[in-house]
């Protein structure tokens, strides 16, 4: 006597496939792997595996908006990628080029939020920041800043170059390792400000100090660092110190605005100009003119994006309030896709990036001359590159230190910052802008003496 094999068909699995095939039609180039252990195949060069920890991992995953769910169910282990992390990014790419009507995004939606919601119980070790305040009043940017800076100079330390420069290396063979491009972005830099033995350097966002103790040291100058983060301003005063520098360079956890008495010869801001904010672009110009004195040079190293239709609009000036007019994203980029949504939630709160040519505009209404501007952004992806696979090779470490949260979030954006500057979406650029006197500028007439 034969016995009939009853197979149980689960729904869940089934809802789970059939929408997948909608949003990630084959062929397709990676393989996805449901909690049950089923496959749906790609090609025989799969990049990656697409791994779905639970039922309730689409739900998580596409709930608009998109971007923020997606970030959120990675770092909170709904779903991981087997493979090439960096590949896995297509996945964004392939759903923002997909034409989607409204009744279809609907359609979607709406079968996303059928499926199950139980899932995986989320970790509190890093949780969305939500400010309070006036955007980029004091408090709220020493709140903006400790959320991402004072994770823990231990977690930094891990993979960052022997002088914690979080900040574009400079790489001018391609090939060099962390700490020598690191390097050589401080000495870049000084060449750049042209420093002089005796010389005053402000450097505004100083981070842990690694900039200035170098230039105090290889250029005879003194050096006022300023952070707002407290844990940078600790290490910095303790480093200085105890490298016998503390009568040359002072780190101080303090508001660059707060700055009134003082005046330097030169001024240095490096990866500090994200976090100011596009409508306090003049404030932040207007006071470091003021604290430069005639015949100074000012370096401003800094994210910035390409440029829009809609940054045209700046072309008609400011209004009142320093606020240029703007069309702003379309409906699907702010409530199904969500573009920032999750950096502003949990990499950096309240960053704001404007084009290069904005930026110099607004430093020129300032009363800055224009001397230099350069795109390093190739160097940026190879840092980024070289601070995830570092970070990577101390995952247990870094897991123990700040938690498995911690360690996917910075994975996580790390990875996705370096295809935007491989791509040329986001840029980095080193602006040196002068304050003349009488129309003289104290610059050699070539830029040789940088490359010597």
């Amino acid at each position: 006597m034969s016995h009939a094999t009853i197979t149980t068909i689960d729904p869940a699995v089934e809802r789970s496939k059939e929408l997948l095939e909608r949003i990630f039609p084959s062929p397709r180039n990676f393989t996805i792997r449901l909690w049950n252990q089923e496959e749906l195949p790609g090609e025989s060069d799969s990049a990656f595996t697409l791994i779905l920890k639970h039922p309730g991992a689409l739900h998580r995953m596409f709930s608009p908006p998109l971007e923020l769910s997606l970030g959120e169910a990675y770092i909170y282990n709904d779903f991981d990628i087997e493979g090439d992390l960096y590949a896995a990014f297509g996945l964004i790419d392939t759903l923002s080029s997909r034409i989607f009507s409204p009744t279809d995004v609907a359609a979607l939606i709406k079968e996303v939020q059928s499926l199950p919601k139980t899932g995986i119980e989320r970790s509190t070790t890093r949780r969305p920041f939500d400010l309070k305040g006036e955007l980029h009043s004091p408090k709220r940017d020493r709140e903006a800043v400790s959320f991402h800076y004072d994770v823990g100079n231990d977690f930094y330390a891990l993979w960052l170059d022997r002088q914690k420069q979080y900040s574009c290396g400079y790489f001018p063979t391609g090939t060099e390792d962390l700490d020598t491009a690191q390097d050589k972005k401080i000495e870049y830099i000084c060449r750049k400000l042209h420093l002089k033995p005796g010389e005053s350097l402000l450097d505004i966002g100083c981070g842990w100090g690694g900039l200035a103790m170098a230039a105090a040291k290889r250029y005879g100058i003194t050096v006022l660092g300023v952070t707002l983060s407290e844990r940078q301003a600790e290490y910095g005063a303790e480093q200085s110190a105890r490298l016998g520098l503390g009568g040359q360079v002072r780190v101080e956890m303090r508001d660059y605005r707060d700055l009134e008495k003082e005046s330097f010869d030169k001024i240095v801001s490096v990866g500090m100009f994200e976090h100011v904010g596009r409508h306090h672009l003049p404030e932040y110009f207007s006071q470091t003119y003021r604290l430069l004195k005639p015949g100074g040079l000012f370096l401003n190293h800094g994210i910035s994006r390409r440029g829009q239709p809609a940054d045209l609009a700046l072309l008609n000036g400011f209004n009142g309030h320093g606020k240029t007019a703007s069309n702003g994203p379309s409906f699907f980029e702010r409530k199904v896709f969500g573009a920032g949504s999750f950096s502003q939630r949990y990499i950096f709160p309240d960053g704001e990036l404007v084009p290069v040519s904005e930026a110099n505009f607004i430093a020129e209404t300032a009363g800055f001359e224009v001397r230099d501007v350069e795109n390093l952004r190739e160097h940026y992806g190879l840092t980024l590159r070289h601070w995830v696979r570092r970070l990577e090779d101390q995952r247990e470490e870094a897991v123990q230190l700040v938690g498995e949260s911690v360690y996917r979030t910075w994975r996580l954006y790390m990875s996705f910052c370096a295809l935007g500057f491989e791509s040329g979406q986001t840029n980095i650029n080193q602006s040196l802008l002068a304050k003349p006197v009488n129309g003289k500028v104290n610059l050699p007439m070539s830029q040789a003496y940088l490359y010597k």
